[in-house]
């Protein structure tokens, strides 16, 4: 049987698999023994990933709603009614009447290219893409302290660390391979692991210290932790004096968080934050590991930053098996922001503000007067839709209505936007309310390249052939950029698309398709013959001097109170992934995981009588849902969690669309909410 060597559509790991067809259709999967991520290992959505691509329900047609209803149409018919409707827009409303939304779910080439239509071709910079929902924190938070927003070392440095101090990241749930490395750190050579998660996640079983610090208090404990470190002149004096710049005022800052002081705010015991401030200061090598219940909150950017002090204090970074290290959550969530998915920046984190920048771009891109105004946000995007400002919308490899804050509220923007085109595999949720639906090519069914969460760029290589009309989505793009006239995005395959990116982009300067074989290149790579960057900042900061950037603990938007008692944290499960777009399509994912849950204290339970496996309504100011209760110690008393993947019963139906002010990041991981019996 056929079998190609690809990567894995699913979380940020970046796992070499063989994908294995009868010619026709997808058959099996299994891991490359030799890829330096999976070594042989794939979690239980890569063995099968590969069933999602035969569903019976695959788009495999354009269809044109009429009347109501969606009817078939001709790909000519599709893409020139939506020419002609974003061409109508752009010329009566002016270019910000259109938006678009990109996807961490497809290849940098496609998000380089979405970026280059909604820039080059309609002279907006309202495009976005998820990472504004899952990581626009870490790169905005760490390019201002780093000069880089990316996880600063590889994933087999997790192995030799003597310290992993991981936050806001259920890691063996969401990021399986990075997961199981930790725990053989810990059973093999004895590395110390410190959990700090409100809830009692799997690697909490593994911890020498597990805190758990009531949500949306991280800048208090990091500062607390820092203020510690510095009284018990733990700091690394010489590693502040020579590479960083700023140290006095974080130094201020720190004074007031004193281990007292944070155990009022977060609840964390003060002789437990002593303990894990001396593990970590005293390692000679400490790695810090987080996701989204870091960067998913109003105050994101600063417990990003807060973070950043903390490694730089101790001098944890720039050196093997250290650093701060962001998960990211999907398979391209890195490569979709480092190809411009984002309303500010171009490819290679370029600000679209820099005049130099912009005619570099209009010269390759054969332009004139690319707009300098940064665009939109994901959730400003939505909101302007509603309000009418944002008349033409395009929406690649995304479910907002699933996967955006207060869901309610999205399905009402989308409800009025005058003209919704959607490209996807399936007709999701979000693609019901389009006008105008183009099938496109899954993972299996087309070239291009993915970056992991450790800067790799790999490839992916096509298996099979897309089902019945569908394309890939660098082909549609491209077809909509000719139907609107434009001749700077015809290529043959998507080789020549990165050759353009590599011209462009600095950090990706140096690769191409023949140096990708056979498992990638970490970035920077800033030549032909550069070998490519696992560890970031050896000798120097990207931005020169590393920046301390002292900030004070801000709480969370919504408060509890005596009505909207509990507060309610969203994340995923091991069995499913994002919207469950894909994994409800997979039988032995869905056996394992079939229905929506909200986990509960047991003790709460008790007080409000409610059992275990019960039907409850979770309401907030936002919404209700009703979901199975889930009783135990896993949360502390006063909260609970409730995964997002379910449509049946959409966690985000509750959550608030409150933003980071800098980032503007939702704030998925804190909002208030109240528990009722049916």
């Amino acid at each position: 049987m056929p079998r190609v060597l690809t990567t894995c559509i699913y979380c940020g790991c970046g796992c070499g698999l063989y994908l294995v067809s009868d010619g026709k259709k997808l058959i099996g999967a299994y891991p490359s023994r030799n890829h330096p991520v999976s070594r042989g290992s794939l979690c239980v959505k890569g063995w099968n990933s590969y069933e999602f691509s035969n569903d019976l329900n695959r788009l495999t047609v354009p269809l044109i709603k009429k009347g109501g209803k969606f009817i078939q149409a001709s790909w000519d018919e599709a893409l020139g009614l939506i020419a002609e409707k974003f061409r109508g827009y752009r010329d009566k409303h002016g270019p910000d009447s259109l938006a678009f939304l990109s996807s961490a779910k497809t290849t940098n080439e496609e998000n380089f290219l979405m970026m280059k239509l909604a820039r080059a071709v309609f002279k907006t910079n309202n495009v976005d893409h998820c990472a504004r929902l899952c990581h626009a924190s870490t790169v905005v938070g760490l390019a201002a302290t780093f000069g880089s927003g990316a996880m600063t070392n590889s994933i087999n440095e997790f192995e030799d660390a003597e310290v992993i101090l991981i936050t806001g990241s259920d890691t063996t749930a969401q990021h399986p391979l990075i997961g199981s490395r930790i725990v053989n750190a810990v059973k093999d050579r004895g590395a110390k692991l410190i959990v700090i998660d409100p809830r009692e996640i799997e690697l909490a079983k593994y911890a020498a210290v597990h805190a758990r610090q009531k949500n949306g208090t991280d800048v208090a404990w990091i500062n607390g932790l820092i203020n510690v470190i510095i009284s018990e002149g733990l700091q690394d004096k010489k590693f502040i004096e020579e590479r960083t710049e700023g140290f006095e005022a974080l130094k201020d800052l720190v004074k007031e968080y004193t281990p007292e002081y944070v155990e009022n705010i977060t609840s964390i015991p003060k002789e437990k934050l002593v303990e894990i401030a001396r593990i970590y200061a005293k390692a000679a090598k400490a790695m810090i590991v987080y996701s989204m219940g870091i960067t998913q909150h109003t105050t994101g950017v600063d417990n990003v930053k807060s973070l950043a002090n903390l490694a730089m204090v101790t001098g944890h970074i720039g050196f093997s098996s250290t650093g701060v290290n962001p998960l990211r959550g999907q398979n391209n969530v890195q490569g979709s922001c480092d190809t411009g998915a984002l309303p500010n920046l171009f490819s290679g984190y370029q600000a679209v503000a820099d005049e130099a920048l912009r005619k570099k771009f209009e010269t390759v891109w054969g332009v004139q007067e690319l707009p300098s105004k940064p665009g939109l946000t994901v959730t400003e995007i939505m909101s302007a839709a509603g309000k009418g400002a944002v008349k033409g919308l395009y929406i690649m490899g995304e479910n907002p209505v699933i996967s955006d804050p207060d869901s309610n509220h999205v399905r009402d923007c989308l409800e009025k936007c005058e003209f919704l085109v959607v490209q996807d595999i399936f007709l999701t949720d979000t693609a019901e309310y389009a006008d105008v639906v183009l099938p496109s090519a899954s993972f299996a069914e087309k070239d291009g390249t993915f970056t992991n969460t450790e800067r790799r760029v790999e490839r992916i290589r096509k298996v099979i052939e897309p089902p019945g009309e569908a394309k890939a989505d660098w082909q549609i793009l491209c077809e909509v950029a000719k139907k609107m006239g434009y001749q700077k995005m015809d290529y043959n395959h998507p080789s020549e698309i990165m050759d353009e990116i590599a011209g462009l982009t600095p950090i990706y300067a140096g690769i191409s398709y023949e140096r990708l074989d056979p498992y990638g290149i970490q970035w920077p790579c800033p030549a032909k013959d550069h070998p490519g960057t696992p560890v970031l900042h050896k000798e120097k900061f990207t931005r020169g001097k590393g920046a301390f950037a002292p900030r004070p603990y801000i709480p969370p938007a919504e408060p509890t109170d005596k009505e909207y008692n509990f507060v309610l944290s969203t994340g995923r499960v091991y069995w499913h992934w994002h919207t469950r777009t894909m994994t409800n399509r997979t039988s032995t994912l869905e056996r394992e995981s079939p229905e929506a849950y909200v986990e509960m204290n047991i003790e709460d339970a008790k007080e409000l009588g409610i059992r275990d496996n019960q039907i409850v309504k979770v309401s907030s100011r936002r919404g209700t849902i009703s979901v199975k209760t889930k009783l135990g110690h896993k949360v502390v008393k006063g909260s609970l969690f409730i995964p997002f993947h379910f449509r049946e019963a959409a966690a985000n139906v509750l959550t608030i669309c409150a933003v980071d002010p800098i980032a503007k990041i939702p704030e998925y991981k804190v909002c208030a909410v109240k528990v009722e019996k049916i």
